[in-house]
């Protein structure tokens, strides 16, 4: 009996091990609030055009897909390249986005959607990972004076 308790105590603990495993590893859902947000990101400088293709793969995902608030981010989401580097080489790239409320702007989880081959997958994580440098700022809000109009 006492060997039966063990038995089930370690597979016990081996269920919650797996399960707290498998609850760190979720994707983190990356929203915005507001009617504008300013995310700016560094990025390492003889990778500028591993960003950018990472960014027209996202580009490409969002505007092929079959639903309204995957094309409706694509359409509300322009991003700049700084015109020259900062003092440490690296560029910033500032994404112009008016937010969808709820949607999820985690890069590669969006390319992950609908590229479900592992190697790919890879490929483009190691891509970004490589280019990417750091996250510099987020601002969020809403707009107060629009002079367009």
């Amino acid at each position: 009996m006492r060997r039966l308790s063990g038995v089930l105590l370690a597979g016990a603990m081996l269920v919650s091990l797996t399960q707290n495993v498998f609850a760190q590893a979720a994707p983190t859902k990356f929203t915005m609030d507001g009617d504008l947000s300013l995310w700016s990101v560094a990025v390492n400088a003889d990778k500028t055009a591993d960003y950018e293709q990472i960014l027209a793969k996202v580009k490409d995902v969002l505007s092929k897909s079959s639903t309204p608030e995957a094309r409706q981010q694509a359409a509300g989401w322009k991003v700049m390249k700084m015109s020259k580097p900062m003092a440490d080489g690296k560029f910033i790239y500032t994404h112009l986005i008016t937010p969808v409320p709820g949607a999820d702007y985690n890069i590669l989880q969006l390319l992950y959607q609908t590229i479900k081959d592992p190697v790919e997958q890879k490929r483009l994580y190691e891509l970004y990972r490589g280019a990417f440098g750091a996250n510099l700022s987020l601002a969020s809000g809403t707009i107060v004076i629009d002079m367009s109009k």
